[in-house]
């Protein structure tokens, strides 16, 4: 038989159900998940993809020219920096940084291995090897750990070997030349997910890298919605821009028309 309410039995009912409430909270355990956060945490996630698929479509040349626009600053790498076969793709950035230091620790790269191995899909390896262009920062053995985990690519500051065996499988990877060197032995792991200057760039965590034929950017994630949008209109713009040239046999009449060069 219910308590009816309001009597003594109906009270305990209320009691017992309530202090419940407080062990299970106690325990740091949830009757469920709040709705508003995990609709954030589902808008955040579907932005992150929104922004990424954008920035895959449009051209790295229009995404640096935006960049100096709304920033005022030069967000791309040098000529030095080339991809080791044709490529385009976008992705977020985990950083790596390698000290330049001798050394005969068998621990002292472990770093660099475990962040790779805590890498998330769509992550794109910028590792920055400090006075390292003739030192190769990964190869055949790392890229293959990256492409299992849905890496997008890598941008070393440095050098990068076993070139065969990443064109075979297809990882990407953007550096500052091939070489066949280690750097076991010669360097320390300094830090993972930490600010860094790869190829003159200032690089942070999470921040979108975007590579093409044209060489890599980096989009500042606080700046990607509006550099995404405006090197969309660019790209509009200049490829509309193509057809009218040939028709008129005039680019000075084009720029007119569209307003970009």
């Amino acid at each position: 038989m219910m308590p009816q309410f309001g009597s003594a039995p109906f009270r305990r009912v209320v009691q017992a159900v309530a202090l419940s409430g407080v062990a299970i909270a106690a325990m740091g355990l949830s009757l469920g998940p709040p709705l508003a956060r995990t609709h954030q945490v589902d808008r955040t996630a579907t932005d992150d993809a929104s922004l990424l698929d954008g920035f895959r479509h449009v051209e790295v040349a229009s995404v640096s020219d935006a960049l100096e626009q709304i920033t005022g600053r030069k967000m791309y790498m040098s000529h030095h920096m080339r991809p080791i076969f044709p490529t385009k793709f976008a992705g977020f950035a985990l950083t790596v940084l390698l000290k330049k230091e001798t050394n005969h620790d068998p621990n002292a790269l472990d770093g660099m291995l475990a962040a790779i191995d805590h890498g998330s899909s769509n992550s794109v390896y910028v590792m920055v090897v400090e006075e390292g262009a003739d030192i190769a920062g990964m190869g055949g053995l790392m890229g293959t750990a990256m492409n299992s985990r849905n890496f997008s690519g890598a941008v070393i500051d440095g050098g990068v070997r076993d070139v065969a065996y990443l064109q075979k499988i297809g990882f990407p990877v953007y550096a500052l030349g091939i070489v066949p060197s280690t750097s076991v032995t010669h360097y320390r792991f300094a830090g993972a997910n930490i600010p860094v200057v790869c190829d003159g760039v200032a690089v942070n965590a999470a921040d979108i890298i975007v590579a093409d034929a044209d060489g890599v950017v980096v989009v500042p994630r606080a700046s990607a919605p509006a550099a995404l949008k405006l090197a969309q209109q660019m790209d509009f713009k200049e490829h509309s821009m193509y057809a009218t040239i040939e028709k008129l046999k005039s680019i000075q009449e084009a720029v007119k028309q569209f307003g970009r060069l």
